[in-house]
């Protein structure tokens, strides 16, 4: 049954803490999940979660650390010496979590934790993970896995894969390498188990297999395991040898951080911030697409500025200017929005750009005549000058169809410059859409009301 984090627990347990209970506070928290007792980590102070973490046992103990979030992890580990990091954690991790805790401190503990992990194996491991940039498939891939040589038979095979599995909590896949650990294949388990125990590996293993190089940007990786419904991949070096495994539970991992960073975005906030930050640090993710909308108000009300003397002998125009911004912001989001969802998913197909722009332009043109058609049927039956009402449905109609287009070609352009399409949504389109819309607005009106 989930565990329902309550404040009424949060304080029994504190008291419990302060009174030195080891055995009830043990009975309290040694039945939840390492991501529970993380989240209870959040809600205490350093000196609380330093006695809960010596009541834990060591895997458990690892595996809350690893469920924390970064800054909580930063605070703890921060109050421990790097042989404590080491002893109490770091060897019980597999080694791209270990990675990844010890990457996010200072240079001085990394190099104090590594010499006090005994298993030289692993602070190797850890070490060569740490060279890779974080966002590419080397810095998300872990070292343990199961491998086996295509020239051994099914005897040895089984017996070096129980040695290997004593590292490896799940056995995803089998991997079948050559004498220079060039990656061959996967092995199937179940024709490892229906073979004949002198059989060579190189006659039942499988070698049509996916895999990725150690330089592969993290999102690439993850649409690819999407794509082909894959719960592990292996890593390859330039040479095609097997360096490592991602597995399914990192990838999401980065779908999530993916999407929360281009939710971020798209809502005008210009870092990766959580609502347990502080103040400053909100506040400067925040501010700077503020900023921008202020000029883009200002710039909104040079254009009203430039049209003074019109809005002043036709004040009935400045009923419609809400409408024309409105509709111009949300066709430009949708828009952008679309592209933006197909570029991250990688689900845009090979159309050029031509056809990409085509088919908005298509339904921006079906949209406009339908909702231009409404407000002109609407303005004919409630105003009596004719001016507004044919001036409010063509720029109705105009405003839509630019919207997409500028919508539509703005991310595109922005991936060509390895630029995060997501910084095209959110309030940098809807703000350029609100000035233009304007503008084409109160041009179409200038023009009609001198014709008609």
């Amino acid at each position: 049954m989930p565990f329902d984090l309550t404040r009424e627990y949060i304080d029994n347990l504190k008291e419990l803490i302060d009174q030195y209970d080891e055995k009830t506070v043990s009975n309290l928290i040694s039945p939840l999940h390492p991501a529970d007792i993380a989240e209870i980590f959040n809600e205490i102070t350093i000196e609380e979660a330093k006695f809960l973490y010596m009541i834990l046992e060591g895997e458990t103990r690892a595996d809350v650390i690893i469920e924390l979030e970064e800054d909580t992890r930063e605070r703890f580990l921060k109050a421990l010496s790097g042989e404590e990091i080491a002893k109490q954690f770091i060897e019980e991790m597999d080694s791209d979590d270990a990675a990844d805790v010890i990457g996010e401190l200072s240079e001085d503990l990394q190099e104090e934790i590594l010499q006090h992990i005994e298993d030289t194996d692993q602070a190797g491991d850890i070490v060569d993970l740490l060279s890779y940039d974080e966002d590419t498939a080397g810095g998300l891939m872990a070292k343990e896995l199961i491998r086996v040589n295509e020239n051994w038979n099914v005897l040895t095979c089984l017996r070096e894969m129980r040695k290997q599995a004593e590292d490896v909590d799940e056995v995803y896949y089998v991997y079948v390498v050559d004498d220079d650990n060039v990656l061959k294949g996967i092995l199937s388990l179940k024709k490892l188990l229906l073979a004949r125990r002198d059989s060579k590996i190189s006659s039942i293993y499988k070698s049509d297999i996916i895999s990725v190089r150690t330089d592969t940007h993290k999102e690439d990786v993850a649409n690819i395991m999407d794509k082909y419904d894959l719960v592990a991949l292996p890593v390859v070096d330039s040479i095609d040898r097997l360096l490592g495994r991602i597995t399914i539970d990192d990838v999401v991992d980065v779908i999530r951080e993916e999407a929360e960073k281009d939710y971020q975005m798209i809502s005008g906030i210009a870092e990766d911030v959580e609502p347990s930050d502080n103040v400053i640090l909100l506040t400067r993710a925040r501010l700077p697409w503020l900023f921008i909308g202020l000029l883009g108000g200002i710039l909104a009300a040079l254009v009203l500025g430039g049209y003074e003397e019109e809005l002043k002998i036709y004040p009935e125009m400045a009923f419609f200017i809400p409408l024309i911004a409105a509709m111009g912001g949300n066709v430009g989001v949708q828009s952008s929005a679309i592209i933006v969802q197909g570029l991250a998913s990688d689900t845009l197909g090979i159309e050029s750009t031509g056809r990409k722009l085509f088919k908005e332009v298509s339904v921006a043109l079906i949209n406009g005549v339908i909702l231009s058609s409404l407000a002109l049927v609407y303005n004919l039956l409630t105003l009596e000058s004719l001016a507004l009402t044919i001036s409010v449905s063509l720029a109705l109609f105009a405003v839509i169809l630019f919207a997409s287009i500028f919508g539509t070609s703005i991310p595109l352009l922005l991936e060509k410059l390895k630029i995060d399409p997501a910084l095209a949504t959110g309030p940098f389109i809807t703000t350029m859409n609100d000035i233009i819309s304007l503008f084409i607005y109160l041009l179409i009106g200038r023009m009609l009301y001198g014709i008609i």
